[in-house]
């Protein structure tokens, strides 16, 4: 298990890249990973304040039908696991409210809906 858990990438994820792909035409100019914003977010434009973090809706509690999903064994290591995931997500995201950023949560399932994704992207990043 603890190799299986080891592999799961935290970075450059088959639905981060998607969203940067949608980005590139619409905004192009931001950084990756940023250890100098809080949260660490997937995505960061410095000069506008803004940060995009790509949640995966198993990892970070999404209400979707994925999230819901409870793992049929060590279910209360996952449900405490997932809830101090959603209580770092929710600490991160007020910390850089405090320091006048705005922050975009995608979730996984919405990748699914590429042109309603593009036009919340397009939204969040055009507006100042």
């Amino acid at each position: 298990r603890s190799a299986i858990m080891r592999a799961v990438p935290d970075r450059d994820t088959s639905a981060e890249m998607k969203v940067r792909r949608l980005l590139r035409p619409i905004a192009p100019g931001y950084r990756l990973h940023r250890k100098d914003v809080p949260g660490k977010p997937d995505v960061a434009y410095l000069a506008k304040k803004k940060a995009i973090f790509v949640h995966g809706c198993f990892w970070h509690g999404h209400d979707c039908r994925r999230g819901a999903r409870i793992p049929k064994t060590n279910a209360d290591y996952w449900l405490a696991k997932i809830g101090r995931n959603r209580a770092r997500d929710s600490r991160h995201i007020a910390e850089l409210a405090e320091r006048g950023w705005r922050a975009l949560v995608v979730w996984e399932c919405e990748l699914a809906d590429a042109p309603a994704l593009e036009a919340r992207l397009r939204a969040f990043v055009g507006e100042d």
